[in-house]
């Protein structure tokens, strides 16, 4: 059903994006309180877009049931594939923190951008110029420098690393494959949603998604044989923040921009989670990243600038 909702004013819009940075910046800090409980990673992104779900379904199934009525088998077949997406975006990044920093997980999974430009010819039939391809080379080289980050140190003015060996069987390493496999998930998640989130409104749209996405990490929950029962108390609270701040709050007001303004353009504002986050780490955590980690950084965050300022100008 198509959506009949005002334009809200531009001040109206930064405020919001501002607001969903900042709460999608604590989803870092929340799952690594959670993993030190005790809870395991496919427990944690079960839990969150569960609980979101639930949250979110008195709304859904009374306010907007016509809404849900009316989908067409294959809006609700796109809705299912872009929460089974959005389902293994959480389950492949919130494992990459068990085994690399805040900072290195939160940046290679914010690449998310580029592969949505890579890939919109293919999907989406939109031209992808010079200039992206260009940011994806620098946002590239970065994500190897990051990986570098934590595995080699920088001694006597040259940098020292492990054997290759070593290297690829270390966990940062590990964490960052996965990380970066989360970003290829998230941005598989966006180009089958783009045309959904149009035509629907944003409770049912995020209602269908987090239900689907749930369901399945609950299943890839079940079939690794982890439980969400019989963990600390204190494990529960980190859940429902984590379902409350960064997804119901954070990730749903990037779904309502995306109404309203460019794909491109938001994916532009999701830059400030890794520096909120590493932020956050490096006063809770006191996760300080060397200077190899920041140069790293520095590229990733200019080759998805330029790649999404091209993809918005057009």
């Amino acid at each position: 059903m198509a959506s009949t909702s005002a334009v809200p004013r531009r001040s109206t819009l930064t405020l919001g994006l501002l607001a969903g940075i900042l709460a999608a910046s604590t989803a870092a800090i929340f799952i690594r309180f959670a993993q030190h409980e005790g809870a395991a990673s496919i427990v944690i992104a079960a839990a969150r877009l569960t609980i979101a779900s639930l949250l979110l379904a008195p709304v859904a199934l009374t306010r907007y049931q016509s809404d849900l009525s009316h989908l067409s088998r294959r809006e609700m077949g796109l809705a299912m594939l872009a929460g089974l997406f959005l389902a293994l975006h959480f389950a492949t990044w919130i494992t990459s923190l068990q085994f690399t920093s805040v900072a290195s997980s939160v940046l290679l999974v914010t690449t998310t951008p580029l592969w949505v430009a890579l890939l919109a010819p293919l999907v989406l039939r939109e031209r992808v110029g010079a200039t992206t391809l260009i940011g994806l080379g620098l946002a590239l080289a970065g994500g190897v420098i990051v990986g570098l980050g934590d595995a080699c140190t920088w001694q006597a003015g040259s940098i020292v690393c492990p054997p290759l060996r070593s290297f690829i069987g270390g966990p940062a390493f590990l964490g960052d494959l996965l990380a970066l496999l989360g970003a290829w998930m998230a941005a598989g998640y966006i180009l089958v949603g783009r045309k959904l989130r149009v035509k629907m409104e944003l409770v049912p749209y995020i209602f269908v998604v987090y239900g689907m996405a749930a369901l399945v990490l609950v299943v890839i929950m079940l079939g690794m044989g982890e439980s969400p029962l019989g963990l600390p108390p204190l494990s529960y609270l980190w859940f429902l923040l984590l379902a409350l701040v960064p997804q119901l709050f954070g990730h749903s007001t990037f779904n309502w921009a995306l109404k309203f303004l460019p794909a491109s353009f938001v994916s532009v504002t999701l830059l400030g989670e890794p520096v909120g986050s590493t932020v956050l780490a490096y006063f809770i955590f006191q996760e300080q990243p060397g200077w190899v980690k920041i140069g790293g950084a520095v590229l990733i965050l200019i080759g998805i600038w330029l790649a999404a300022k091209t993809t918005n100008s057009r």
